[in-house]
């Protein structure tokens, strides 16, 4: 089953893309197929505009009804997820992420932003009819160390909470592969005609 890391970060690179990353490399781990939309990097007069014609939209929009599950990334700016991020759900029908597993991501300067997700973005996912939008998780910019060499470290707090999100993802869609197995199996059973 394929999932889509969806990065609403404006900025690159960025905590929030590496934050991203690295739960879509544990994903990976687990046999999940994924893919990558930065919002970023769509035209933005095509983006703001709405433009349906233009082929970089289609694609990313086609790429959300594609995917069985999406992990949406953003970071947090004046209390809630960036613009760029909302100009791109506003471009997804009403029933855009009708049975999408979603896991949201945020990053943040402090932990005073840390309910954004729940208060701002959730409504949002959910309005766009999402199977189930699990728990939340996010990270200030202190709980995420970089460097080249080593790359993205997470204190253990939020290591915990990274692995506990991405166990959930793995999980719900390893259900969902199952029911769609049983139904194609139901469905592919002979039927016998009574004489």
């Amino acid at each position: 089953m394929s999932i889509l890391l969806l990065s609403g970060s404006p900025a690159a690179p960025s905590s929030t893309g590496r934050l991203l990353d690295h739960v879509g490399d544990k994903l990976a781990a687990l046999g999940h197929r994924r893919s990558k939309l930065q919002v970023r990097d769509l035209p933005a007069k095509a983006l703001l505009h709405a433009d349906f014609t233009d082929l970089a939209i289609k694609r990313a929009v086609d790429a959300v009804a594609e995917a069985e599950a999406i992990v949406v990334a953003t970071p947090v700016y004046k209390a809630s997820y960036t613009g760029i991020l909302k100009a791109f759900l506003d471009l997804l029908p009403q029933d855009g992420l009708k049975d999408k597993l979603v896991l949201p991501l945020a990053t943040g300067g402090s932990q005073s932003h840390m309910l954004a997700l729940d208060y701002a973005l959730r409504p949002v996912l959910q309005a766009l009819e999402a199977r189930q939008v699990l728990t939340s998780i996010y990270a200030t910019s202190q709980q995420l160390t970089w460097n080249d060499v080593s790359g993205l470290t997470l204190d253990q707090a939020i290591a915990w909470r990274v692995q506990d999100g991405v166990d959930a993802l793995s999980a719900a869609l390893n259900v969902l592969r199952q029911q769609a197995d049983d139904v194609f199996v139901t469905q592919a059973q002979p039927v016998r005609l009574a004489r």
